[in-house]
């Protein structure tokens, strides 16, 4: 199939250009300013729009196997892709815990048959599963993924010498969650004795704070650096954190790298009183004071990367008590949009959101032949027409919990087009097709 886009404005490593895009059988062609007298089976003219490489979201939670009462492959991919996110990681705390590599394979197999996007699953580590993490594929598989703090799930590894044997034996990316549990665990009983059940989601960042983070992070940093690991460092939530971080190399020369999630540059503490347990997600959304840092941090290249962390659960769930809600929230289909208003109120540009939602995880994790639009590369791509609006209410996400945090929020921009592995999935508001997305390769030696 060939399909061409006319008259976009590409938003592409650094700079916007008017140009016109060819696709043939999921590969772009050819980009060239005139391409109008090229024939094609569909013709889009995008007038006034701009073309985007595809999000690669690099940290999900969609549920599946185990937790399909939350979300599925199926039903949170449709939401990425409507939102501009065409390729997603997902992470190993399904039911059962994805801590060998058949239950690895299931997940693949589900996403083979279900996924819109394109997919990549991170393989689980335990504190009993060190030798069967070691023999994941580098060239098929994202990455390791360690909880060394617990969060949804029972995958916490505080072994130190299977901390310590993974980031020395590990031929490939390590992932990380970092919060340290026993600063979480005494907070919480503190904070627990004192407040019982008068306890709010306003008591989530004090208990899981700053020095949790610190500490932990600052932990996974040191093995990184005694053992040369590749290391990345999910969802940083606090400035303490930033001095971690390194900016005097280019991302591609990096072995430790870093992550924000849009909720962490979004919201804040303020936010509890009006959201609650909405916002309650691990690690935990903090004192206003962090935003602006985590901002600077981005920008100048010390954080690398945007993702989301998209984590839902039920209403129902998230309407208990604070201390039985679990954490997590929902944000795939908005996070380019949350961005993009970052660049409307002049807090970064377009060409740094699409350098860290798109080029970065694709340089981060060695992925081949997307992110980027370039000749001979995958055809994930998105149209975005700044002159329409998104409303968003509980009724318009794609969500299987079918709720948001951020119902109420009109964004100045529109997805109006989602194009995954040269096929249009997602076109005004209508999915197109049942399923699209191809599994990741990598180029790693």
């Amino acid at each position: 199939m060939k399909l061409l886009l006319l008259n976009t404005l590409l938003v592409n490593e650094g700079q916007i250009t008017p140009t016109d895009v060819l696709i043939e059988d999921g590969f772009i062609a050819q980009i060239s300013p005139d391409l109008s007298g090229r024939t094609a089976d569909r013709v889009i003219d995008a007038k006034g729009q701009y073309l985007l490489p595809g999000v690669i979201d690099d940290q999900v939670h969609f549920r599946e196997p185990g937790l399909t009462h939350k979300a599925t492959i199926r039903t949170e991919s449709r939401a990425g892709v409507a939102g501009g996110t065409t390729t997603f990681m997902e992470m190993p705390n399904t039911v059962p815990n994805a801590l060998t590599q058949g239950l690895l394979q299931d997940k693949y197999e589900i996403a083979a048959r279900t996924a819109m996007a394109n997919y990549s699953f991170f393989m689980g580590v335990s504190n009993d599963n060190l030798q069967e993490a070691l023999r994941t594929d580098p060239k098929t598989v994202c990455g390791l993924k360690v909880f060394m703090g617990s969060s949804t799930g029972s995958m916490l590894v505080d072994d130190e010498h299977v901390l310590n044997e993974l980031f020395r034996q590990s031929p490939m990316l390590i992932a990380t969650h970092c919060e340290d549990e026993a600063t979480v665990r005494a907070n919480n009983e503190r904070y627990k004795a004192h407040y019982g059940e008068r306890g709010t989601a306003a008591l989530h960042p004090l208990i899981r704070d700053e020095e949790a983070c610190l500490k932990s992070s600052s932990l996974a940093v040191q093995l990184a650096k005694r053992h040369n690991t590749r290391l990345h460092i999910l969802h940083i939530s606090t400035a303490d954190e930033l001095t971690l971080f390194d900016n005097s190399v280019p991302l591609t020369q990096k072995r430790i790298t870093s992550e924000v999630c849009v909720h962490h540059l979004w919201f804040s503490a303020d936010d509890y009183e009006q959201l609650g347990n909405q916002i309650k997600c691990n690690p935990a959304i903090k004192d206003p004071r962090h935003r602006p840092e985590l901002l600077k941090a981005l920008l100048d290249d010390r954080l690398d990367i945007i993702a989301t962390d998209h984590a839902p659960h039920t209403w129902d769930e998230k309407s208990q008590s604070y201390w039985q809600a679990p954490s997590g929230l929902p944000l795939i289909q908005h996070s380019l949009l949350m961005m993009l208003d970052f660049v409307r109120q002049g807090k970064m540009d377009i060409q740094t959101v699409v350098r860290k939602m798109s080029h970065a995880p694709a340089d981060c994790f060695q992925i081949d032949r997307r992110g980027y639009v370039r000749e001979g590369y995958w055809a994930d791509l998105v149209l975005v027409d700044p002159a329409q609006t998104t409303s968003v209410t509980n009724e318009s996400v794609f969500y299987q919990c079918g709720w948001t945090p951020l119902a109420g929020q009109t964004f100045t921009n529109a997805v109006t087009h989602t194009i995954v592995s040269g096929e249009v999935v997602y076109e005004r508001g209508q999915f197109l097709v049942e399923r699209a997305g191809q599994r990741l390769a990598f180029n790693r030696n």
